[in-house]
């Protein structure tokens, strides 16, 4: 078994919402000021881990979300993106150049800059009008992200009367650190076992639905691709059988992750095509995993980021068996690009 610090996980986590009165602030001031549209903007899968935020917004709000590819705005102007704009922009070293580049030019275009970054007094969290800081490594970053995404989603739609309470979702997201804990460790024999499956194969297709698509195209960019360099294709549920579908036959890896909200049965309409036509079908479900005490309403929210703490475990696992360690890069801010 790969060790896991679990008090330094529960830390980070828990450090992570305790955010929460300060962006609930944040956001409250921005509105104040006349802000009419959010935009959660960044690089790679930083931004990814943005898309649960910008979703839900976009389907439980009238306030304008959006979700763009961050060097297409830098290159060309985006007509709704302006002085009137919050742009929430994640970075966990706080020193990518293209999201440093893109927070200098939203702030010179007059935009309300709020920053998730992983260390303070760098380039990005300077370049905000308000920056949270919550330190944490590759290792635990994605939860960490997903957790603030969702606080700053829940505090636009509790400021505009359209949601949630405020307080009471943060008290109900107060238990989760210790339970995603556990995540880890009810899934550390599967992830062993996974990982042993995994360790010689050549590509995966990987997928998803609703608010955990974005850890699916997450997991397998940044993780199988990045810092494993397996081939992988990253493909949502709903377009699984518009193309995808002919690569599948008896040795091909297909994964399907599954959360818990209303796009749940787009993901086991391709576990039950994949089960058919693969014998290497990997499904992981968030809803396989206990939450004891966690209100049942809210487990669609968070389903990400118990995907997220299994997925980790996998990770770990796979990079010690392939003997390639998840640091390891050929290209990325090793060579000019």
């Amino acid at each position: 078994m790969i060790a896991f610090d679990r008090e330094r996980y529960v830390r980070i986590q828990t450090g992570a919402l305790g955010q929460a009165a300060a962006i609930h602030g944040a956001i409250g001031e921005c509105l104040a000021r006349g802000a009419t549209n959010i935009f959660f903007l960044g690089t790679g899968g930083a931004a990814i881990l943005m898309h649960p935020a910008a979703q839900m917004l976009q389907r439980e709000g009238t306030f304008p979300a959006f979700a763009e590819i961050s060097a297409e705005v830098v290159t060309v102007d985006h007509a709704q993106l302006g002085p009137r704009s919050i742009v929430v922009v994640p970075s966990l070293s706080g020193t990518t150049k293209e999201t440093v580049a893109l927070a200098r030019a939203c702030r010179a275009g007059g935009a309300m800059i709020l920053a998730l970054v992983g260390h303070a007094g760098t380039p990005v969290a300077e370049e905000a009008h308000h920056a949270f800081v919550n330190s944490a490594e590759d290792d635990t970053a994605s939860e960490s992200f997903y957790l603030q995404g969702l606080l700053i989603a829940l505090s636009v739609l509790h400021h505009r009367r359209e949601g949630r309470d405020f307080q009471t979702m943060v008290e109900a997201l107060r238990l989760l650190p210790p339970l995603l804990a556990d995540v880890k460790t009810a899934f550390d024999a599967i992830a062993v076992a996974t990982a042993e499956a995994w360790r010689d194969e050549p590509w995966h297709l990987i997928t998803a639905a609703g608010n955990c698509w974005p850890e699916a195209l997450y997991f397998g960019m940044c993780i199988l691709e990045e810092m494993q360099w397996i081939r992988t294709q990253s493909v949502h549920a709903a377009d699984f059988f518009h193309g995808p579908l002919e690569l599948v036959e008896k040795g091909v890896s297909v994964a399907v992750l599954k959360g818990e909200d209303a796009y749940r049965p787009l993901a086991e309409r391709v576990e039950r095509f994949a089960r058919q036509y693969t014998d290497k079908t990997f499904v992981l479900d968030s809803a396989s995993f206990d939450l004891p005490g966690f209100p049942a309403a809210f487990r669609p929210l968070v389903s990400p980021m118990v995907l997220a703490s299994a997925l980790e475990r996998l990770s770990q696992y796979l990079a010690g068996l392939r003997n390639h360690p998840l640091s390891t890069r050929r290209y990325y801010k090793r060579v000019p690009y």
